[in-house]
């Protein structure tokens, strides 16, 4: 028994510590793996909201814009209570709405952000509700002359919406006249809006093709010239809602912005697309030279 015992050995301090070693190699491993994991999902999060929101947010104002300076005098939806020959010439001329458009409401219309700064865009059109959804006192099934407003609320992409008789002090406002924004979009670093225009007398035909990109604050001169707002384009640059840490964040360029480059260095990703405005292009071709 006493031979037994004499030949049983314990681990040595050198094992103990190699053991230690290797373990801690193992654990740190492995926590290396957990933390990469957590990054990877992290940034991969953020990618997806991003892209998310940004084709959510071009597929809407595409939709929306599309429709601008829309107007059937031959629909049977069509609200009859005005002159509507009048409002079609009006909403067939001002398919982008400056501000003075209207003279009671001269902060509603197309704005270019001073120094790089968001811009605001307003369209006019006929449809059965405003960009909130909201009927504005008008039957279910009416179709009314609308108009939309976008802009950004510090970072938030909003829309209000207008009866435009009312704007025109030809009705009184009935049923949300408060004309309350709603959001469509958070976490918006920047919103840029340029206008095409066509003239047929300098693309000495009527094929309503634009002929140059300018921002809000050069339009009335070129309606003035009788040119007309054919295309918007439209560049958001949105923020991804993960908490993703970058060491630097690229530079980007908004149409005919400055680069900038966001103060947080987190995610973001540009957006950019042309919407022709089909509705005006259509009338313009119809205008003789």
């Amino acid at each position: 028994m006493k031979s037994i015992f004499r030949n049983q050995r314990g681990f040595s301090l050198v094992e103990i510590m190699i053991t230690l070693a290797l373990g801690l190699l193992i654990t740190g491993a492995i926590i290396q793996v957990l933390v990469s994991n957590s990054l990877t999902e992290r940034l991969n999060r953020s990618l997806s909201s991003t892209q998310e929101s940004g084709r959510f947010i071009i597929s809407r104002l595409r939709n929306e814009f599309l429709m601008a300076g829309l107007y059937d005098v031959l629909d049977p939806d069509l609200n009859r209570d005005l002159d509507v020959v009048l409002e079609n010439a009006f909403v067939r001329n001002h398919p982008v709405i400056l501000p003075g458009d209207f003279n009671a409401f001269n902060d509603v219309g197309s704005v270019q952000g001073a120094s790089g700064t968001n811009d605001k865009v307003a369209i006019a059109l006929q449809a059965r509700t405003d960009c909130r959804g909201y009927k504005l006192g008008y039957a279910e099934q009416e179709e009314f002359f609308v108009v939309n407003e976008y802009f950004v609320d510090g970072k938030t992409l909003k829309c209000r919406g207008f009866d435009g008789r009312v704007l025109r002090g030809q009705k009184a406002a009935v049923g949300h006249d408060s004309h309350a924004a709603v959001t469509l979009l958070d976490e918006v670093e920047s919103f840029q809006v340029q206008y095409g225009y066509t003239n047929n007398l300098l693309t000495g035909d009527n094929s309503a093709r634009p002929v140059s990109y300018v921002t809000a604050d050069q339009l009335p001169a070129v309606l003035d010239d009788d040119g007309q707002v054919v295309a918007i384009r439209i560049a958001v640059l949105i923020k991804g809602d993960a908490e993703v840490s970058l060491i630097s964040v690229p530079s980007f360029k908004l149409l005919n912005e400055t680069a900038i480059s966001p103060s947080e260095k987190r995610l973001f990703k540009l957006f950019e697309t042309t919407i022709t405005l089909r509705n005006v292009k259509n009338f313009m071709r119809s205008r003789k030279v």
